[in-house]
């Protein structure tokens, strides 16, 4: 449970080891760099804009040519690939690829290349076969359809509505005034009928009219050439660009086995990248920078003897001033540092507050135990993440860390399940009972929730007080860090009198004797001694509830608001029923889901059935219930715990450091 304690670092070094220097500490990750403030004739910034911007197009290039191989040739890979973590390289390794990353650019460039011509011809197809399709109708026609007569005759290629007859066109051309008329059916058919109507270039214009009244359109696609002659042209396209994007492909899965260089280029500009930023925060002068930032206190001294050992620089490190931003890390044990990300998604402790982390694992796994309470579903839980932890020893430590919350959460599951007799619901007594004509039960270790739902909401509340008071004890323990023995008293110790107290007469009312079943008889003197130190810690909160204030009036009336927060504290309490709420979720689902699969009976047909809606039953259940019970666990600690005693607000340390998707450096080259 401890925040680490942060140092300033300065770092003057000689400009021609700058490259060095900060690629060593890239590797290491310890330091946070910040913008060094010093700026004048001799120190200035370097803008490195442009070389980042170049930069950056190798990273989209990189991403983008892994993006079509993945496409055309899809890496194997296993369902666990996740877990698998990045692969360990060398300084080495790194240092000579800038001898083949020019090569290996213009491969990504080239598989882009590619990828374009593909889309260009896939584009392009469709084109040509909206085109192929609109001439079919006139491939057995012989003349141009844009031709438009000649000098003395005029010339109509185009559609009209289908069911159009010749005669009927013939005649009603006639009527109209076009004379000396000659009318083609090219082709029918139920959507349009293709013709050709040939008349006097003088009565063209009547017999447009004309047809332009029965619905004539020009075709859609009018090529300068007979169209069995541009139906071939079309198709011999067609094949040339098929023939095109086949090639293309082919050569990107040509090159599959690039993508091992692809992916170290990616890592390679991704740190360079990253250096530059880096580099653009520096105050150099001619021959020197200048480096300042924060790292963990545990880290100086080893830091300090590389550098000296393999450069001439001047460190220096320093305890952060109380005004100064410094970053937080956390640093836990294993049971409590798979849930320093529940922390961090609230907020990081601010200045003088305590690291929550190790206190809210206990009751962060105690429960998500309580709301999941089966043993099998937690044997489940804690085998997977289990064999995942063992099998996978390369797994990326973010991912660890949430495998293992879930192992410890799995395992508090087993526990309350024992407690509570729950293995899949009730599945031993059904399938006993419909399987075998007997009944067998594994009997609760203590009691089952469903029998008693009372008794488990009373349990839940006495959590719930426990994880309340706890907040406040921390509360305590940072105002005794900070030397603040008056707020001890005002915030801590009268709220405790007064809970206490209040929860003392509580017990001997007739109204929780009706609730929990059992009837607590009180002496008199400890009813009249909770009575007087309700009143006097009510009194007291009243009195400094408002201390901040030097108004008299305004210090009671503050002090009234502050003692009314006692409602808070009951709503808190009972928000801990949902503890009750998700753990009898879980058992009644899973009963229903056993009934169901039993309705079909014994026999081997019953068996079927039960097995498949046991197990579609049963993984819809474990599913949901280990949704709701992360989500209230969190809203649990979110809202009632740190309620009580943290603000957070802490800026997380970002150190800089091998950001990168698919390699990393082995731990023996770690150190440069």
């Amino acid at each position: 449970m401890a925040v680490l304690p942060m140092q300033r670092m300065e770092l003057c070094a000689l400009k021609i080891n700058r490259k060095k220097i900060l690629e060593m500490l890239q590797r290491r990750g310890v330091v946070e760099v910040h913008d060094d403030p010093q700026d004048d004739d001799v120190f200035r910034k370097t803008d490195t804009a442009s070389a980042r911007a170049v930069l950056e197009k190798g990273i989209t290039a990189s991403r983008e040519s892994l993006k079509i191989l993945n496409r055309y040739a899809p890496e194997p890979g296993s369902p666990f690939s996740a877990l698998e973590g990045r692969k360990a390289t060398t300084v080495e390794r790194y240092d000579s690829f800038a001898e083949q990353r020019d090569s290996v650019l213009q491969l990504a460039y080239r598989l882009s290349s590619l990828e374009e011509e593909i889309q260009e011809s896939r584009t392009e197809i469709p084109k040509l076969q909206i085109q192929t399709e609109a001439l079919e109708p006139w491939k057995d026609f012989e003349l141009p359809l844009n031709f438009s007569g000649t000098k003395k005759a005029a010339a109509f290629i185009g559609v009209l509505p289908p069911g159009t007859q010749k005669e009927a066109l013939e005649e009603q051309l006639n009527a109209a005034g076009a004379d000396a008329v000659s009318v083609e059916i090219v082709s029918s058919s139920p959507e349009q009928t293709c013709v050709m109507v040939l008349c006097m270039r003088t009565a063209a214009h009547a017999a447009e009219d004309c047809l332009r009244e029965l619905g004539y359109a020009k075709p859609a696609v009018a090529p300068p050439v007979p169209p069995a002659e541009q139906l071939k042209k079309i198709q011999g396209t067609v094949e040339a660009l098929t023939q095109k994007a086949q090639q293309a492909q082919e050569e990107i899965i040509r090159h599959r086995d690039a993508r091992e260089n692809l992916k170290f280029m990616l890592d390679y500009y991704t740190m360079r990248f990253e250096k530059y930023g880096v580099i653009s925060r520096l105050s150099q002068s001619r021959k020197t920078f200048l480096l300042t930032g924060y790292l963990p206190a545990r880290e100086a001294g080893a830091l300090q003897e590389e550098l000296d050992a393999s450069f001439p620089v001047a460190v220096k490190f320093e305890t952060p001033g109380e005004e100064e931003d410094v970053p937080v890390l956390l640093c836990n044990n294993g049971f409590a540092e798979p849930v320093e990300s529940v922390v961090e998604s609230y907020s990081l402790p601010g200045k003088g507050e305590t690291d929550p982390t190790a206190v809210m694992s206990i009751f962060y796994y105690v429960m998500f135990g309580m709301m999941l309470s089966d043993a099998a579903y937690g044997a489940l839980l804690t085998g997977i993440c289990g064999y995942c932890l063992y099998r996978f020893q390369n797994m990326e430590k973010k991912m660890r860390n949430t495998l293992k919350m879930f192992l410890f959460c799995g395992i508090s599951t087993v526990f309350w399940g024992v407690m509570y007799g729950s293995y899949f619901g009730d599945v031993v007594d059904v399938v006993s009972k419909t399987f075998f004509g007997t009944h067998l039960t594994i009997p609760p270790l203590w009691f089952a929730p469903l029998n008693q739902p009372m008794r488990m909401l009373m349990f839940c509340f006495i959590i719930g007080l426990v994880h309340l008071f706890t907040g406040l004890a921390m509360k305590l323990y940072q105002l005794a860090r900070a030397g603040q023995y008056k707020d001890i008293l005002y915030d801590v110790i009268f709220w405790y009198a007064l809970i206490i107290s209040l929860i003392v007469l509580l017990l001997g009312q007739k109204t929780f004797a009706n609730i929990s079943g059992a009837s607590i008889v009180l002496p008199g003197p400890v009813s009249n001694t909770a009575s007087a130190v309700a009143v006097v810690s009510a009194v007291g909160i009243i009195l400094t509830g408002g201390r901040e204030s030097r108004n008299w009036f305004k210090r009671v009336l503050k002090g009234l608001y502050s003692l009314y927060n006692i409602t808070g504290y009951l709503s808190d309490v009972l928000s801990y029923s949902r503890l009750l709420a998700l753990g009898l979720a879980t058992g009644v689902i899973a009963t229903v889901i056993n009934q169901m699969g039993s309705m079909s009976g014994g026999g081997v047909v019953g068996a079927i059935v039960f097995v498949i809606i046991f197990i579609l039953g049963h993984t819809l259940n474990i599913g949901i219930n280990m949704l709701g019970a992360y989500v209230h666990t969190n809203r649990l600690q979110f809202v009632e715990f740190f309620g009580k005693f943290y603000s957070g607000g802490g800026r997380k340390f970002r150190p800089f450091a091998v950001n990168t998707k698919y390699y990393k450096f082995r731990e023996d080259h770690k150190n440069g």
